[in-house]
């Protein structure tokens, strides 16, 4: 657990923090966008029981600043497209959890919280009735390691993770279990399972 405990962003919005300093981050996240939103499609897609009443998105290693809920954005928009090009109603509540270390700046993401409603809710107004209003949207804070469990049984249907999985130092003790992500280890298919919305 020594790597926990030295791993880790620095926090603030000083000139050293990772909130000045995540431009590769932020470029991770851009470049897989559209491998994110496939898999939300295709999650949406599979679904047989409407209305969805529930659904539990993770970001692994969310860290802090301006990267923190932009992929949690992306997802929410990108839950609301399918769902409209589906002609259905999104998801009646999402479940948003931002997963880093326990010294992770999750104070920094809570300070964001209110402007990510707003921006929830000025989209809604644009859009139509599949939309998630922000009102709908609980975000929480799961600090702690992916070494160790961290969620409970079936209550995660999507899981992301831009930068963090690749530090993984050996395989987790899964099997039978998938993960849609583009990534850099050979351990990423062994440590998320897929579940059903129903």
């Amino acid at each position: 657990m020594e790597t926990v405990e030295t791993l880790h962003m620095n926090k603030g919005a000083g000139e050293t923090s990772y909130a000045m300093n995540s431009f590769v981050q932020r470029k991770i996240i851009s470049l897989t966008n559209q491998a994110t939103k496939k898999a939300i499609v295709e999650i949406l897609c599979s679904t047989k029981r409407w209305p969805i009443m529930k659904m539990g998105i993770a970001d692994l290693g969310c860290s802090s600043g301006p990267n923190a809920l932009r992929v949690i954005s992306e997802i929410v928009e990108a839950i609301n497209a399918t769902s409209s090009m589906l002609n259905r109603p999104a998801p009646k509540e999402l479940m948003l959890y931002m997963n880093d270390l326990f010294t992770n700046d999750f104070n920094n993401i809570f300070a964001s919280l209110p402007s990510f409603h707003k921006k929830l809710s000025q989209q809604k107004g644009n859009n139509n009735h599949h939309d998630h209003n922000g009102s709908n949207c609980f975000v929480s804070a799961v600090p702690g390691t992916f070494y160790g469990r961290l969620f409970p049984t079936k209550s995660l249907h999507f899981v992301h993770s831009s930068s963090s999985l690749h530090w993984l130092s050996k395989v987790c003790p899964f099997i039978g279990f998938y993960l849609f992500l583009v990534g850099w280890s050979p351990y990423f298919h062994l440590c998320v399972e897929l579940i059903p919305l129903f």
